[in-house]
C-alpha cells in the first residue's frame, strides 16, 4: 500500500525480504509472535542507551469516544519518587509531548475545562524511549456549563498529512506513505486521493520513469518498442503509467472502497518481532475504523496494475501468467518496502521524529 521505491532501493527490498525471512524462520515459536500494534505501548528499546540519552513521553488528549480532540488541556507529567512537575498544554490538535524526561516511575494528570479530571496508572520510564501515553479521553463533567471547543478527527487527520507529505529520504525521495504515529487518525476519501496525487506528481516520480526508461533501452527491454527517441517516449510512458496505476489502486481507489490506511505504521520492539510485523503488513493493515483486517487493497491492486499494464506493454510482454507474476513480485517488493522503512528508512528520513514534536498551542 506504499509507493514503488525507486531503482535500487527495490532491488535491496526484495533481498531484505528474503533475508529477514530466513532469520525469522529460525526457531520462532508461534505463540511468540508479536501483537497487533494497537494492542501495544508505542515504545523504543534501544539495545543500549545511555544513561544521558533523553525520553520523550507524548500523546493526544480526546473525548467523545476519541473522535474529538481537547484543545488546551492541561497535563502535568509527575515523578512518583521526586514529585518532580513538568506540565505543558494540548495543541490545537489534542497533541502533546515532554521532551528529556528523565527515567523514572512517572505519572500523568489531564484537565480541561468542562472535563473531569484524568489520571494514568503509574509507568515507568527508561533512558532513550518515545513512549505513548493511549487513551487519554476526559469526560464531560456534568456540573459544568461551558466545554472547550475541540477539533474533529479530520482536522487533526489533515494537520498529520501535512506533515507526511513533508517526509523525505535524505532529504529528496518521497516518502509520504508512512505514519510515525501509532494513533494517526484516518484519512478521509479525498485525503487519500490527495496523498496519491502528490506522490505521483513530485518531482522525483517523473525523474524515475526516466531513469527506468534510459536502462531499458540500454539493455533493449521490451525491443518491441524499438529504439531512439520514439522508443525512448514509449519505454518512458509505460514506466510512468506504471507508477500511476499502482499508486492510484494501491493508494486511493482501493483503500476508499474497502475503507483501509493505505500508509505503513512504523513501530518499536525487538528486532525479530519488527521484521514479523513488517512482513506482515502485506496481508494486514489498519482499517478506517482503527482495527487491523485483512490487506485487500495492497494484495489485489498488484494484479490490478498488472493487468492494466496490459493495454500498454507489446503483445508479447502481455498475458495472464505475466499478470500473476508480476502481483507475486509485488507481494515480495511490498515485504521488502515494509522492511526497509521500519530498519533503515526511518533512520534517514526527515520528519520523521516528528511525533515527538508538538504544534505550537493556541
Amino acid at each position: 500500500m506504499r509507493p514503488a521505491l525507486p531503482i535500487g532501493l527495490c532491488t535491496l527490498a526484495v533481498l531484505a525480504t528474503f533475508a529477514c525471512s530466513s532469520l525469522c524462520a529460525q526457531n520462532i515459536d508461534p505463540a511468540a509472535l508479536p501483537d497487533a500494534p494497537d494492542a501495544m505501548l508505542a515504545q523504543s528499546t534501544h539495545s543500549a542507551p545511555t544513561p544521558a540519552q533523553p525520553a520523550t513521553v507524548f500523546g493526544t488528549v480526546t473525548t467523545s469516544g476519541g473522535d474529538t480532540v481537547v484543545t488546551g488541556a492541561t497535563i502535568i507529567l509527575q515523578n512518583a519518587a521526586t514529585h518532580a512537575t513538568l506540565s505543558t498544554i494540548s495543541a490545537p490538535t489534542g497533541f502533546f509531548s515532554f521532551a528529556s524526561v528523565a527515567p523514572g516511575t512517572w505519572t500523568i494528570h489531564v484537565t480541561g475545562q468542562g472535563f473531569s479530571p484524568w489520571t494514568s496508572s503509574p509507568f515507568n520510564i527508561r533512558a532513550g524511549d518515545y513512549r505513548q501515553i493511549p487513551s487519554i479521553v476526559l469526560r464531560i463533567n456534568a456540573n459544568v456549563s461551558t466545554v472547550l471547543v475541540t477539533a474533529s478527527r479530520r482536522q487533526v487527520a489533515e494537520v498529520q498529512l501535512e506533515s507526511e507529505e513533508k517526509q523525505r529520504i535524505v532529504g529528496i525521495l518521497p516518502n509520504f506513505y508512512v505514519s510515525y504515529m501509532p494513533d494517526a487518525a484516518p484519512l478521509s476519501a479525498g485525503q487519500k486521493s490527495r496523498l496519491a496525487a502528490r506522490a505521483l506528481f513530485d518531482p522525483v516520480t517523473f525523474i524515475t520513469a526516466g531513469i527506468t526508461a534510459g536502462i531499458e533501452q540500454g539493455e533493449n527491454v521490451f525491443p518491441a518498442f524499438g529504439q531512439g527517441g520514439l522508443g525512448f517516449a514509449k519505454r518512458y510512458g509505460a514506466a510512468f503509467a506504471d507508477n500511476a496505476s499502482s499508486d492510484f489502486i494501491a493508494n486511493a481507489l482501493l483503500p476508499i472502497v474497502f475503507r483501509q490506511d493505505p500508509r505503513f505504521y512504523y513501530r518499536d520492539g525487538s528486532i525479530r518481532s519488527r521484521a514479523l510485523y513488517a512482513i506482515s503488513t502485506v496481508f494486514i493493515c489498519k482499517g478506517d475504523n482503527g482495527h487491523w483486517q485483512p490487506n485487500y487493497s495492497f494484495v489485489l491492486s498488484g494484479f490490478a496494475a498488472a493487468s492494466v499494464s496490459n493495454l500498454y506493454y507489446p503483445a508479447a510482454d502481455r498475458g495472464g501468467g505475466l499478470v500473476v507474476t508480476n502481483g507475486l513480485l509485488n507481494l515480495a517488493s511490498g515485504a521488502g518496502s515494509s522492511l526497509m522503512e521500519e530498519f533503515v528508512l526511518a533512520r534517514i528520513t526527515h520528519r520523521a521524529k516528528h511525533r515527538a514534536q508538538a504544534p505550537a498551542a493556541p
